[in-house]
């Protein structure tokens, strides 16, 4: 008979009890699909994330035996499963990043004052931040869109990539530097007062 996982065990748990009870790694999906799916869904579009969910999911079953129990926590080994799909697909990212810019502005939604102003901003910078995301490095894109689609901290980032964490800060810093450029020296996500 096999015992649900509770909410409290931790994934390296889980994943430990896969090994002998498969079923137990149905609760990392239950767990993290919705958020992988929201990641991929950004850099390639919904019609393949559902696709690169699947695959992510499939090829840390099978490598299941190999996971590092000393990681309690699984979401930067799945991230960086996923990471690698998406580089896969990296034409049909780069695609998606040209068709983006070249698509007309949706207008604002209504709403409160601030909202609107907001989304106004947003919309118009739209364009040029999917140009300066298309542009660039892989290196650098995996990064920036692992903590800002992803959110994933520093550790995570460097754990889902396999490079350390120095690593990962000069390359998202690099990746900001370029994107504030190519956005005329602003930063979208800042609010200025």
């Amino acid at each position: 008979m096999t015992v649900p996982p509770t909410a409290q065990e931790h994934d390296a748990d889980l994943i430990r009890s896969s090994l002998a009870d498969p079923e137990a790694f149905a609760a990392l999906f239950d767990r993290y699909s919705a958020m992988l799916f929201r990641y991929v869904s950004r850099r390639l579009g919904p019609e393949a994330a559902e696709d690169i969910v699947g695959e992510t999911f499939l090829a840390a079953f099978s490598r299941r035996h190999r996971y590092d129990a000393a990681q309690r926590d699984a979401r930067p080994w799945l991230f960086g499963i996923a990471t690698k799909l998406v580089a896969r697909h990296h034409r049909t990212e780069a695609a998606r990043y040209r068709a983006l810019r070249r698509s007309p502005v949706d207008g604002p939604v209504e709403g409160p004052a601030d909202r609107v102003a907001a989304g106004v901003t947003a919309a118009a910078s739209r364009p040029m931040l999917a140009e300066a995301l298309a542009g660039l490095p892989r290196r650098d894109l995996d990064v920036l869109l692992l903590v800002a689609w992803g959110d994933l901290a520093y550790d995570e980032v460097a754990r889902a990539l396999g490079i350390p964490v120095g690593t990962v800060r000069s390359r998202l810093n690099r990746a900001r530097r370029k994107v504030r450029e190519a956005l005329g020296g602003t930063d979208p996500t800042r609010e200025e007062a």
